[in-house]
Formats: structure tokens, sequence, C-alpha cells
């Protein structure tokens, strides 16, 4: 049994591919399935299955274009309630891939319908978790309230997690391998560890979840301060449950024009350029979130700031970033609704105001200070004691509770999302004066 676990960065996924006498499994795969084909060919194996642990939140798996494109058969929890072609795998089934056994164990908690992926092979065993057991941490119970087949409250979700942990993985070798579906930086679990593995034996040693606790201090502590929930999580979930659509013929699909000084007035415009770029010259409408590094969460932005199935214009540097811009589009299903992708004329552009960050060091009460981090950050401590504090994924609903009377200065913890938060900000009020802190806010924390 070759195990080889595949990283997408931005959204903190792992993915796996399990190979054994010349055939592959997949768990968990990424929107574009050519990085998993390109492993096949170099390990001359042919995909036969892929296990999918749950319909997942934060990105969109290619399980189904994998099925059309290689006959490789889908294995999920009947629980699933999956409207595409499929097998059910559930405690009692299995099977044999080459040397490899596949088993599966029901472990609600994240999702009512999750399964653990326990794979079997001359005396090693390995289990792909999901997103029901992360290393140092369980998933987050709190996604499914009102997607998916079956729709669950979190004080019911986090219950059930409590018994998957307690009682589910009792009977497996501690030296059973651990391969979660996220890792550090994902929004799907709070306090996840750096590492991208580890064995049972070391989760029941170090893992909260697994300590001796009654359900009540569990359900308490999984409950306590989740991070936010993006807008375009819920939706994911229901692409993922439906199945998506071949994303080579879908990013193909979308407008490419060049050197334009407009486009369809009354449609959000996302631009990734960076931050300075951007303030010297911008169409109406904008909001800058930017695409920089594989570092910068660009997907996660995106879905949390523009709502599923809105429109928008994607702006770029130039054309040599299109594929890579729609590729990280794609990831989260939003490629569809992209009206084109565009690079600017230097035509009648808009500009951002320039800072004065003196001024402002010398006289904070002549400006409205508005605090773009999460509440879990807030409740760490106030930067400055007079801002208002609306996290960046509320901000174009709750812009309105701003004042307007006093030029607006917009910061974050690093820099990153201020921006983002600052462009939002400066198109609900076009007749005041909106800064960017950026990366200055480090001079004050």
């Amino acid at each position: 049994m070759k195990i080889k676990q595949f990283k997408d960065s931005p959204l903190a996924h792992y993915s796996y591919a399990i190979v054994s006498d010349g055939k592959m499994a997949l768990v968990d795969p990424s929107r574009n399935p050519l990085q998993y084909y390109r492993y096949a060919e170099e390990e001359n194996a042919q995909i036969v299955a892929v296990f999918e642990t749950h319909p997942h939140a934060d990105f969109v798996s290619s399980h189904c274009q994998i099925h059309e494109q290689t006959g490789a058969t889908i294995y999920v929890s009947k629980l699933l309630g999956a409207d595409y072609e499929h097998k059910a795998f559930d405690e009692g089934e299995s099977l044999q891939m080459g040397q490899v056994t596949f088993k599966a164990i029901n472990t609600p908690g994240h999702s009512p319908d999750s399964i653990t992926i326990v794979a079997e092979a001359n005396a090693k065993t390995a289990l792909f978790t999901g997103d029901t057991l992360f290393i140092g941490d369980v998933g987050r119970p709190d996604l499914r309230e009102k997607v998916g087949n079956m729709t669950a409250k979190r004080v019911e979700l986090a219950k059930a997690m409590y018994h998957t942990i307690q009682n589910k993985y009792n009977d497996l070798p501690g030296e059973a391998l651990v391969y979660p579906a996220h890792g550090a930086g994902s929004l799907c679990g709070k306090n996840m560890s750096t590492d991208s593995s580890s064995t049972l034996e070391n989760e029941r040693k170090y893992n909260w979840a697994f300590q001796e606790q009654t359900e009540e201090k569990f359900v308490e502590t999984i409950l306590q301060d989740q991070p936010f929930i993006p807008h375009y999580f819920g939706f994911n979930v229901d692409v993922n449950k439906t199945g998506a659509e071949n994303v080579q013929q879908t990013k193909a699909a979308v407008k490419l024009q060049l050197l334009v000084d407009k486009v369809e007035e009354g449609i959000t415009v996302v631009d990734v350029r960076d931050a300075d770029t951007f303030k010297k010259g911008h169409l109406p409408n904008s909001i800058n979130i930017m695409a920089r590094t594989e570092n910068d969460k660009f997907e996660t932005w995106l879905g949390a700031i523009v709502k599923p199935e809105e429109p928008f214009y994607l702006v770029v540097d130039s054309v040599e970033q299109v594929g890579e811009i729609l590729e990280r589009t794609a990831k989260i299903g939003y490629e569809k609704q992209v009206r084109g992708v565009v690079s600017l004329s230097r035509n009648s552009l808009e500009s951002s105001d320039s800072f004065d960050l003196e001024d402002f060091k010398n006289n904070q009460e002549k400006y409205n200070i508005v605090d773009i981090r999460n509440d879990s950050e807030v409740a760490q401590g106030k930067i400055f004691d007079t801002a208002i504090s609306i996290p960046l994924n509320e901000l174009r609903e709750r812009s309105n509770e701003i004042p307007a009377d006093k030029p607006i200065v917009v910061h974050c913890a690093g820099g990153y999302r201020s921006s983002a938060g600052s462009s939002i900000i400066e198109n609900h009020f076009p007749k005041t004066k909106v800064f960017d802190l950026s990366e200055d806010i480090k001079k004050f924390s």
C-alpha cells in the first residue's frame, strides 16, 4: 500500500491517492483532477475508486468528473443522499483493491453523513478521517443546520462527535496512521496542528477531544470560539451532493476581455491585483481581494465576501494570470458566476485616496476607525479603543453602521484583509474619504 498526500495550501486541504498492484483509489479529491491523473501515469495505475468522506463545505470535489473520465466508482455514505451514480459505503461494507482492504466507519459529528475510510494492508492501517478527526482537533459541528440531505443542529452534531470520538476508533491499533482532510488554516476546525498526519496513539494522548470528559464539557468546548462561516460553505455542500461539472469545460466558457475601461454597470468587480496597483486605478464597484501567493486565502475571502450565484467580473494584471485565477475561483465552484476576466485600460479609472499616516498618528480623533478582524481576534483585544468592529465577511451587509461624518480608516491584523475592507467601504461611501491602514497596522499593534 503506497499513500501519497496532496496539499492545497490556500484551503489547507489534504487529499490522498492509495496505490496497490496497479490500481489507485482517491480520497476527497480537489476540484481539478489532473494532478491525480499525472500521479496515476507515474505509478502506471488505474483509478478505480473515489471515496468522499462527506459532502465538503469549503471546496468543490472532482469525484463526478473522475468517474466520468476514468470509470472509477464513487463510494459515499448512504446517508449523504447523493444525486450522482455511486455505491453506498457504510459500516459493515468493504472493498478489496489489490492488497488493500478498505472499510468504512460511520463517524458523525462534523456532518451527519461523515465516514472514516480505513485502509489495511500487510498489517498496516491508515485512517482517512475527513473532517471528523484532525491532528490536534476535531471538525466543527455547526455547518449542517440548513444544508445537505440531512440537516442537524450544532448541539446535536456536537453530541454525535463526542460519541464518535469516545467509541468509533476504540478497536483500531494505536500505530494506525491518521490522515485528515484539512490542516492548520482551514475554517473546518479551530485549533488544528501544522502536522499533516499523526498516529491514533498520538491523538489519543494529545488531542483534547480524546481526553476524559463529560459530554456536556465536550459540547461546550467544541462550540466555543468556532471561526466564522463563509457564504459559500452551504453552497459547496449542495454542489458536492449533486456533483460538479467538468472543471476544464466550465473554465473554458468564461469570457476574456482585454484593456477595458468599463464593464456592465451594477455588477460587482473582484480585482485581484496588488493593493498598491489597485489604489492607483480601478473600475467602479471594485473589491480588492488580492491573489498574490499560495498563502493569501483568496478562495476563502472570495467565498466569504461574494455570495453564491452573485455575478462578478475578475480583474487581473495580465492575461498570464487568467489560468491561475480561474483555477482558484473554480475550487469553490464560483467560476460559473464570472461574467468575464478582464485586464484594464489606463483610461477613466477611479483611484483611492492617499493616506497621511503621520496625521493619523497625531490626530486619531479626526477619523472613524473600522476594525474588520474576526470577532475572536477582537475578543483578544482592540488595537484602537474607538474602533467600530465589523468582520470583513459581514462588511458589505453592515457598512451602513459606519458613520460617514469623518474620513474612515480601515484596519485588520496584518494588512491583507484591509485592502478588501477599505474597497468595500469606498463603494458604500463614494463621497467620504476612505483609507487603508494596510501593513502600517503593525506600527500600532
